[in-house]
């Protein structure tokens, strides 16, 4: 058969078979990052039908997902948005980082797969699944409660500090040493630094200089900026991925607006394409030797993000209801984990393996969680209250109070505290 025939057959197939597992996801009301993931098991090498002609097609799609990916995510947020999120939750954003990152280093240097390895792991139980989560929230109709802007704080932070995170493991991927990482580093931030204060003070020049009124003309322009900013950026080792976050962010008002619509398609297309792509890399007979190490951090993390949750929660005067949804909603991971692990797999290959299966884990979990740790945390807490013996008098005269405080804390709204969800963060 014909290369290029037989290409077209494999991605028509390919994509066709993405199209269905969404539709079986949304029926059932989950995401789809577990079906695709599944999906490139199966198309890949040891699979059931691996690919051949599209392989390294397939291979750049991936990378051109990722871009997108983030470059969407940037284009959600203002500058005054994350500076403002700095300003107030950094606090939760380094617990967050301690509970969350350490436990996955630690595993990784107990396996012994070395330092390099044991910062991508961090980084794969750090992340949280911005795009799980977000669906998660609306799916509940969780976006107006009082602790939901204390969940796009925490996924704002997350997603921030990726932009400093992905720099330091890809120069330690490229083994550049102490020094070249520092200088990587520095790069790194002072980008980060330089993007900020022009998007603060140029954000609406710059934003009409990119606008056009025909739809075409924006997506050429915002896409093949996008591109070769994320190609420069690459080769200065600062990662694609965070040049296209800050072209996102560098972009604001309409324009943002009109780019979002035109390439949310593309950014759905290609990151599916980088699902399966992660899966194409994995081997399915590697994963039954990892599943009990993958289940105990899983379970693990999923607490350690509870906690997280509940803190942050706690310093923004949420009731306790609220900090409990807020530490379930949390817990799910999913496209930056692979992300992370996709780029890291080289250093040591059962990272791979391990972090699909992990990843497999806590989106299935994620939304469990997020739907029931408010009661099931209500009703072992509720165990442990002491319970004093009242007067029939009193005990009438207590019930409607009781009745009225179940109901502002099982319903998680409060019109006295009620804030509406952050209309710049990616999660509403």
């Amino acid at each position: 058969m014909h290369e290029t025939t037989a290409l077209l057959i494999e991605l028509g197939a390919v994509i066709l078979a993405l199209g269905i597992l969404g539709r079986i996801a949304g029926r059932f009301g989950f995401s789809p990052i577990p079906l695709y993931l599944l999906a490139g098991l199966a198309f890949g090498h040891g699979g059931l039908l691996p690919l051949a002609a599209s392989e390294e097609f397939v291979a750049t799609g991936a990378e051109i997902g990722v871009i997108l990916l983030l470059l969407l995510l940037g284009l959600e947020y203002t500058a005054s948005d994350l500076v403002g999120t700095l300003k107030t939750q950094y606090l939760s954003g380094v617990v967050d980082f301690l509970l969350n990152a350490l436990p996955g280093f630690a595993v990784a240097l107990m396996l012994g797969w070395g330092p390099v390895a044991a910062v991508a792991l961090a980084g794969v139980t750090w992340i949280s699944s911005s795009g799980v989560i977000a669906k998660v929230v609306g799916d509940l109709g969780r976006l107006g409660n009082r602790e939901t802007p204390v969940v796009l704080g925490i996924l704002v932070l997350e997603d921030l500090s990726m932009a400093v995170y992905l720099p330091i493991l890809t120069a330690l991927l490229a083994g550049v040493g102490l020094a070249g990482g520092s200088i990587t580093l520095l790069i790194s931030l002072g980008t980060v630094s330089i993007v900020l204060f022009v998007a603060l003070r140029y954000g609406r020049v710059i934003s009409r200089a990119v606008s056009s009124d025909n739809p075409e003309m924006l997506l050429l322009v915002v896409l093949g900026l996008t591109l070769l900013v994320a190609g420069i950026a690459q080769q200065l080792q600062v990662s694609a991925a965070v040049g296209a976050f800050l072209v996102g962010i560098a972009l604001s008002g309409e324009v943002a607006k009109g780019a979002r619509r035109l390439l949310s398609p593309l950014r759905d297309l290609f990151a599916a394409v980088f699902f399966v792509f992660f899966g194409l890399s994995t081997d399915p007979a590697e994963i039954p030797p990892v599943i009990g190490i993958a289940l105990a951090l899983a379970v693990f993390t999923a607490l350690t993000k509870i906690a997280t949750g509940w803190y942050a929660a706690r310093r923004a005067e949420v009731k306790p209801a609220g900090r409990w949804r807020a530490g379930g909603t949390l817990v799910a991971r999913g496209e930056f984990s692979i992300v992370i692990a996709g780029l890291a797999v080289g250093v040591e290959p059962r990272l791979g393996p391990l972090a699909t299966a992990y990843v497999l884990i806590l989106v299935i979990l994620g939304p469990l969680a997020a739907r029931y740790t408010e009661p099931i945390a209500r009703k072992i807490t509720s165990r442990f209250k002491p319970k004093v013996a009242a007067t029939p008098a009193e005990a009438s005269a207590e019930a409607p109070a009781e009745a009225s405080v179940a109901e502002v804390e099982g319903g998680g709204r409060s019109s006295s505290t009620h804030e509406p969800a952050s209309p710049g963060g990616p999660h509403a």
